[in-house]
């Protein structure tokens, strides 16, 4: 892949990523608040290492989700704070859908896909020009 092909993945990559923090921001929030409201709609796992009520996973997702939702509408501006970020929280998703995944396996998988392809767009993709940029 030559440079110019790696910036324009990067740069689709990067509104892909905004789009995508919203999304698993959004997504973290609704299965935050299932997990609040009902104890008995998430599967019960047995003699896992990490034992946590399905309550308490709810508000971690709640919390973490409404945050990612509004650092992905941060990364529209192109902010170097929103990126940074950005990389924070979507690390952040990544390793509490790490830990979620005997619970809802196949969606804690697709959390996990979206948060590393986040991870590296924001990471690669180039810098907008424009003398509003900070």
């Amino acid at each position: 892949m030559d440079g110019d092909t790696k910036t324009a993945w990067a740069a689709g990559g990067m509104l892909f990523a905004a789009l995508s923090m919203i999304m698993m921001g959004v997504w973290q929030a609704i299965e935050g608040i299932v997990g609040i409201a009902t104890d008995d709609f998430y599967a019960e796992v047995r003699d896992y290492v990490i034992t946590i009520d399905t309550t308490a996973w709810g508000w971690v997702h709640l919390i973490l989700g409404v945050i990612t939702a509004l650092v992905g509408c941060a990364l529209f501006g192109g902010a170097t704070w929103a990126r940074v970020f950005g990389v924070v929280l979507a690390c952040l998703v990544l390793i509490n859908n790490f830990l979620y995944l005997p619970y809802y396996p196949f969606w804690s998988l697709l959390i996990i896909a979206l948060a590393i392809f986040s991870i590296w767009a924001m990471t690669v993709a180039p810098k907008p020009a424009g003398p509003d940029y900070r």
